[in-house]
């Protein structure tokens, strides 16, 4: 074996030392936010003070409810921007796709029989036959039977068609 291929013990080992990094590294990232919603808190929520008569405390609810309504009205200002940019990100999204087109991947032929294909246009609920000869109708042959006495004496028929013959000159 070359130098260039390596072993997958070795493989094994460089992934478990990235992912134990990896993982020094969310530890520290979650201490650090930690730390700073610390700071965050203690600078901008100081610790109530509670000492002082009805009055003083009624006027420091006021200003809590003052400071409660502006951060209100600030996170909702916040999400409308949010919101009016996912929209607009959404609609770049399908300018690019209109701009760039879907890519049709080209068909390959398939040997299919007509019954096939139907059955795979309309599911498998529908049975369709292409077989034409099955939808239609069976008739019957019917031989015309001739009287007997026809068929023997000719001279009768040759007389018959005379007489006929005669009707059509005549009129």
């Amino acid at each position: 074996m070359s130098e260039k291929k390596m072993t997958s013990s070795r493989r094994h080992h460089l992934k478990s030392l990235v992912l134990q990094v990896a993982q020094q590294w969310l530890e520290q990232e979650k201490k650090q936010t930690a730390e700073a919603k610390e700071a965050y808190m203690a600078e901008h929520c100081p610790a109530p003070d509670m000492v002082g008569d009805q009055a003083a405390l009624m006027e420091y609810c006021k200003k809590l409810h003052a400071a409660i309504d502006k951060i209100d009205e600030e996170r909702y200002d916040i999400e409308a921007k949010v919101q009016k940019a996912d929209k607009e990100i959404e609609d770049l999204k399908i300018k690019v796709v209109d701009l760039v087109g879907v890519k049709k991947p080209a068909l390959k032929k398939v040997r299919m029989s007509a019954d096939a294909m139907l059955k795979a246009l309309l599911g498998s609920k529908h049975t369709v036959n292409m077989d034409l000869r099955a939808n239609l109708k069976q008739v019957k042959k019917e031989t015309k039977e001739e009287p007997t006495e026809a068929v023997g004496d000719w001279r009768k028929n040759i007389e018959d068609k005379a007489d006929r013959k005669k009707m059509f000159e005549s009129s």
